[in-house]
């Protein structure tokens, strides 16, 4: 037994030792904010049913800005466009022909009445100076006079009509009649634009750089109007949600960076602070643990820079930030 005693007083000293750098000596950890990365769907349908004509992209895939996602069958509609142009063609057309008057062919029968009547105008003129002499001298009587006189005057009246038509013929429709068939061609043109935007939204085009999240109908199958067709999960739309101790809410404000790591991320990444909420929540239970178990935090938001190769659900440690 004395010879143990020696032996249980150093494995009690080594005991001791290591118990007092546990809680004296060793390192305390570098204390992390706990969050996790989110992201917001972006579902892109068609209004209009119909089959599903091509898919552009693929599940899992990447698409950039503006890039082609999908068409719907477009026959129908592409129709309905055609009809909607054949429509402002007639309606054009008919704008033209109402302001530019009446064709040659039409002007020409007017230009024979008007020689007609100036072929008559000239025998009356001839008569009535031939006869108004001879009544001077008495040879004829008065009333003979007047009789030529008034065909002179009918000569000449019917000369001026003829005149007048063939001018009012080459001045088209009237004015009111031309505005409506402006405002009719208005609305021929407005219909075709409309049948071309819906032609358009048949294939509509990624708003922004995306992760094709999940594909819901492929080629050939058929679409319900507005129903999704696939989702998009823009990089613009993932983000880091990560909560702040009350104590230290004032170091974090809208556009100042933090640092965060992730399991399986290539290296320390940054983000960009774009939300702070204004009101405190206790911890969410998911981020329970011994350090922050019923203590107020702060929600914020950071958009992080690598953001194409996140994935929503991912745990994330970000970098608490210094005082100011």
């Amino acid at each position: 037994m004395r010879r143990l005693r020696p032996v249980l007083i150093i494995l009690a000293l080594v005991a001791l030792a290591a118990l007092g750098w546990q809680l004296f000596l060793r390192p305390a950890p570098a204390r992390t904010l706990t969050g996790y990365v989110e992201g917001e769907r972006l579902y892109l349908s068609a209004p209009v049913s119909g089959a599903v004509a091509q898919l552009y992209v693929r599940e899992g895939g990447r698409v950039e800005a503006g890039g082609r996602t999908f068409l719907i069958d477009p026959r129908v509609q592409r129709a309905q466009a055609d009809s909607a142009a054949a429509g402002v063609g007639a309606a054009q057309a008919r704008v033209e022909d109402l302001s530019k008057g009446q064709r040659a062919e039409e002007l020409s029968v007017y230009d024979a009445e008007l020689q007609a009547a100036l072929a008559s105008e000239r025998q009356a003129d001839a008569d009535y100076n031939r006869i108004a002499p001879l009544v001077r001298q008495g040879i004829y009587a008065p009333a003979r006079l007047d009789q030529v006189r008034a065909a002179r005057d009918a000569a000449r009246a019917q000369t001026a009509a003829v005149r007048r038509r063939r001018e009012v013929a080459t001045l088209g429709a009237r004015q009111d009649a031309v505005a409506q068939a402006r405002q009719q061609a208005v609305q021929a043109e407005g219909g075709l634009a409309e049948a071309n935007a819906r032609l358009g939204q048949l294939s509509p085009v990624a708003p922004a750089a995306a992760r094709v999240e999940q594909v819901f109908y492929r080629p050939g199958e058929w679409a319900p109007a507005n129903q999704p067709i696939l989702a998009l999960l823009p990089d613009r739309e993932v983000k880091l949600v990560f909560f702040v101790p009350e104590a230290e809410m004032a170091r974090y404000r809208t556009g100042r960076t933090v640092r965060f790591g992730c399991d399986g991320c290539a290296g320390e990444g940054q983000a960009r602070i774009t939300w702070v909420s204004a009101r405190p929540e206790f911890t969410p239970p998911i981020l329970y643990n011994r350090g922050s178990r019923d203590r107020l935090v702060y929600r914020v938001e950071a958009l992080p820079a690598n953001a194409a190769t996140l994935n929503p659900g991912l745990p994330v440690d970000v970098t608490p930030l210094e005082a100011d």
